[in-house]
């Protein structure tokens, strides 16, 4: 009785077996070095061809598998976590779509065919995070919207730019040995890219598309939204890397990194931490395109998108335990009220830090060795394992608020663990988040990668990840310790309003036009354009038509004497 199953469970099904089939194609296309392109050439237009292009590769092929497999995961999750949903079916069509808009980008080599899935991507994801109809979540889905439109029109521009070249295949032109003809298209790509992962100076989208319903978060920070531009610059980063954008890169990348993890550890909003996570993590993608190591990034992609969908799944469970509560500074004692919950949590928190032999050790300990390799200054690296240290910061410190610390909420309400598909999508997840990291470091390194430094820089990540624990523990379960350290009001402000950019993003961006519009509308349209434009006219013709009207109706003789002199003027004129 298939036919009498509900949406969710045939989605799931569906989006099972299509993850099996494209991890077990990728796995072939990695052993044998093959890989597919579908070219269908639609029509010609002057000497420009409209193709539809299709690219089947290990790199295509295994990010289609994962995200498929967390969005079977996340809708079988949705499925517990929606009940009180009336039309939840609407919910699961437009994740469907959402992840349909992902595929339609990770498969194509065509620019026009990625702005199809770049266009549904940044659309759907407008529709999810205004699901619940509120004031904040329509404010945060239009800045959602307007933000990414600012990459959209990126990468129309630079679908208007390969005009000049005959076809908008970028496998046509990525091997081209004069560069300087393509830096325009790099540098376009790039900008949509940072909008689309929001690094600086577009970063403020993020934590405001929390207003969406936490399934779709885990969808959006794991594998879908937020990695749509990072896999991009994966694509095209022999573009990326000529000239100046990769020092580019790698400076964004890094204050993202750094300016993430020092606003995640001032923050009390569960979903707005994991989210300011997220954007760290993509710091440091951004960073290792921009040193040249696209394949490390795209692997650390992989990974993060298994812990990450885990974290904000447990981040789900907890909020939906305990009443819909979302402040960390009431949370506590939860190892004793929801423990499935909390092994799944802090299992994924721990692989987000890097613990080793979980699935974040795998990648990220290579990148920040292979970057302790290059030749670049002091400050850079600083800033990346100061990064690295607040991560590890950050996520103790929601271990000691939501564990460790005493119950602050309210008595009536005592923190339940519903069983369910809800703890099945986290343990399978929470299996794939110890495996996964692994998994893929025996798939994609074919040849086992051993980085040779001195000692104090082979074990400066565990340093930094042993001081930024002692420090997220021990320094936020001593309050008065934070008080003393931050009364300068201005600068926690500066800290926890992501460097002032929620600000820059919305009232800059807003207030001053909106000043100026009624400055002009008082002295223009309510002012001198009322006197001489046509409100003006108007009240002139009128008291003419009047002035008139009273001499035509007057006594005859007055009439024929108006008439007479204007007969005399023109007798004189002709």
């Amino acid at each position: 009785m298939f036919w009498k199953m509900n949406l969710c469970k045939i989605s799931f099904f569906i989006l099972l077996m299509l993850s099996f089939i494209m991890n077990f194609m990728g796995l072939y296309c990695l052993m044998f070095d093959y890989y597919i392109i579908i070219e269908w050439e639609m029509f010609s237009l002057l000497s420009v061809s409209v193709e539809m292009v299709i690219l089947l590769d290990w790199m295509s092929l295994l990010f289609m598998g994962f995200v498929l497999l967390i969005s079977c995961l996340v809708i079988n999750y949705s499925e517990e976590y929606m009940k009180g949903d009336e039309v939840l079916n609407r919910f699961i069509i437009l994740v469907l779509m959402f992840v349909g808009s992902m595929m339609m980008l990770i498969i194509s080599p065509n620019l026009i065919s990625i702005l199809l899935g770049w266009d549904g991507l940044g659309l759907v994801s407008y529709c999810l995070v205004i699901y619940y109809q509120n004031v904040k979540s329509y404010n945060a889905g239009m800045l959602t919207a307007l933000t990414n439109r600012v990459g959209d029109v990126m990468l129309l521009m630079a679908v208007a730019w390969l005009l000049n070249y005959g076809s908008w295949n970028y496998l046509n032109y990525i091997m081209m040995i004069d560069y300087s003809e393509m830096q325009i298209v790099g540098l376009l790509v790039l900008m949509a890219a940072l909008t689309k992962s929001a690094q600086i100076p577009f970063s403020s989208w993020l934590p405001a598309a929390m207003a969406a319903p936490t399934p779709v978060s885990a969808l959006v920070h794991s594998s879908t939204l937020v990695t749509a531009g990072v896999y991009l610059l994966i694509r095209f980063d022999k573009l990326i890397m000529m000239g100046y954008f990769g020092k580019i890169l790698l400076m964004i990348g890094c204050l993202t990194m750094f300016m993430a993890g020092i606003g995640a550890n001032f923050e009390y909003d569960l979903k707005k931490i994991i989210a300011l996570s997220t954007l760290s993590q993509l710091g440091l993608m951004m960073s290792s395109i921009g040193l040249g190591f696209s394949e490390l990034a795209y692997f650390h992609m992989l990974t993060h998108a298994l812990f990450k969908a885990l974290l904000f799944m447990c981040a789900g469970s907890i909020i939906h335990g305990v009443n819909n509560n979302q402040d960390i500074r009431s949370l506590g004692m939860l190892w004793v009220m929801m423990p499935l919950t909390s092994v799944c949590f802090n299992v994924s928190n721990l692989a987000l830090c890097g613990m080793p032999f979980l699935s974040g050790f795998y990648s990220k300990d290579l990148i920040l060795e292979s970057f302790s390799m290059m030749n670049y200054n002091w400050i850079i690296y600083m800033f990346v394992y100061i990064s690295t240290g607040l991560t590890v910061m950050y996520s103790f410190r929601l271990l000691y608020y939501s564990m460790t610390s005493e119950w602050m909420g309210n008595v009536f309400i005592y923190a339940n663990e519903e069983l369910g598909s809800m703890v099945i999508s986290m343990i399978l997840l929470m299996l794939m988040a110890v495996i996964g990291g692994s998994m893929l470091s025996w798939l994609i390194l074919v040849v086992p990668c051993m980085v040779n430094l001195y000692l104090y820089m082979k074990i400066m990540v565990l340093i930094m990840m042993l001081l930024g624990g002692w420090m997220g523990y021990f320094m936020f379960s001593d309050t008065n310790l934070i008080k003393m350290m931050w009364r300068n009001s201005i600068l926690l402000e500066f800290v926890s309003s992501m460097w002032f950019m929620y600000y820059m993003s919305t009232y800059l961006l807003s207030m001053y036009p909106l000043k100026w519009g009624n400055l002009f509308y008082k002295n223009f349209d309510m002012g001198w354009m009322e006197e001489y434009g046509g409100y003006g006219m108007k009240k002139f013709v009128k008291f003419n038509s009047e002035k008139n009207q009273l001499l035509q109706n007057n006594e005859l003789k007055v009439f024929v004497m108006s008439f007479m002199m204007w007969l005399f003027i023109l007798y004189y004129l002709i």
